[in-house]
């Protein structure tokens, strides 16, 4: 694919307290605007309305706000999808992987992602808006922690968020990678991200130190962890 997409474990404006967030600034400064056009896409959440709320209030004053909604609630009603090609950057909300992708291929949501790129929005997002770019997760969509490959594939490999900041995250992960269930991929801790610029792997950062991600390949036998280095952002 072309084009920049950041991936969070966890952390950003969901995760701070009052909104305020170091990986959502570097977000920012990634666009190419000094008063970045910011979508929020809340899908994996139902279009939770707090969510929502907790976005423009992290965003108030310093990007021009909007939000994609697929599911009709008022305010926000029914949004045209296509307004995905105007906006300098795309965030993506958590909630269930597996509700997401099937939605946003219902509605033609995927296509537009891929082409939203290549004209040069950033995408980033965060837990499910982590996994859904991957060919493959670890989600939790189904209740229990499972293996899902059926990603968008815009990054190759799997994805793990919340990696270390959740029990059995981390073992799991492992364990799939290890039995082939899924394949190598990215594991990333609450309050770190990792940068792709073109599909390629190209740095990665964290708004709190001892925040971590990984490379986590097979081995002989066994699963492999490699630890990529990140900015510590200040």
């Amino acid at each position: 694919m072309r084009g920049t997409i950041v991936t969070l474990g966890g952390g950003g404006f969901a995760m701070s307290e009052g909104g305020a967030s170091l990986i959502d600034d570097q977000i920012l400064a990634l666009s190419a605007s000094s008063r970045p056009k910011v979508c929020f896409v809340p899908t994996a959440s139902g279009d939770d309305g707090g969510y929502i709320r907790r976005f423009e209030d992290a965003f108030r004053g310093r990007a021009t706000t909007s939000v994609l909604s697929l599911f009709c609630r008022d305010p926000w009603g029914y949004t045209d999808p296509a307004m995905l090609l105007d906006q300098d950057v795309v965030y993506v909300g958590g909630g269930s992987t597996v509700n997401l992708l099937d939605l946003w291929r219902r509605h033609g949501v995927a296509e537009l992602m891929a082409q939203a790129a290549a004209q040069g929005t950033v995408l980033a997002g965060i837990s499910a808006g982590m996994n859904c770019w991957y060919e493959a997760s670890s989600t939790d969509s189904f209740g229990p922690l499972a293996p899902l490959n059926d990603g968008l594939g815009l990054l190759r490999g799997s994805a793990c968020p919340h990696y270390r900041g959740e029990p059995g995250r981390r073992e799991r992960y492992l364990g799939w990678v290890a039995d082939g269930s899924l394949p190598a991929g990215y594991a990333v801790d609450d309050y770190a991200a990792l940068l792709f610029r073109d599909g390629e792997l190209s740095g990665g950062f964290a708004e709190r130190p001892g925040s971590q991600a990984f490379r986590v390949e097979l081995g002989a036998g066994s699963a492999v962890e490699r630890e990529i280095p990140l900015q510590l952002l200040s």
